[in-house]
């Protein structure tokens, strides 16, 4: 009776590891595998993003200096290519004025506040008793 309980001990020892790491994906850990599959995936939907966009490959690099270069080069080279076989324009970015125009438009209210304020002032000056 010994020897079988032992004998089930020893095999549940021996189980109890390797349920506890088939689990790791379950858990949410990455493994270098996919950690490297992500990256490549990205760094080709950056590229492909690039020319889409109309921009230049060296563009690209410049704007996404954390990604892998040569995932984003492939991305655009793929994409170069099914745009070249289906005969699809390039849709330009937006221009950098963009993003200076908000930043103008938030500036804009803080002047005209202070330009409404010397006119309140003007108002009650006029209607002052002299």
């Amino acid at each position: 009776m010994s020897r079988v309980v032992c004998r089930a001990l020893y095999r549940s020892l021996l189980l109890a590891p390797l349920l506890l790491l088939g689990g790791c994906d379950l858990l949410g850990i990455e493994n270098p595998e996919q950690i490297a599959a992500k990256r490549e995936a990205d760094g080709r939907a950056i590229g492909a993003g690039c020319r889409h966009s109309a921009r230049s490959v060296e563009a690209c690099f410049e704007l996404n200096k954390r990604a892998d270069k040569a995932a984003v080069f492939a991305g655009w080279k793929e994409m170069n290519e099914y745009m070249a076989e289906n005969k699809l324009e390039a849709v330009p970015p937006p221009p950098p004025a963009a993003a200076d125009a908000g930043e103008a438009e938030e500036q804009k209210p803080a002047q005209k506040s202070a330009a409404d304020g010397k006119v309140d002032d003007a108002k009650v000056a006029a209607k002052a008793p002299k």
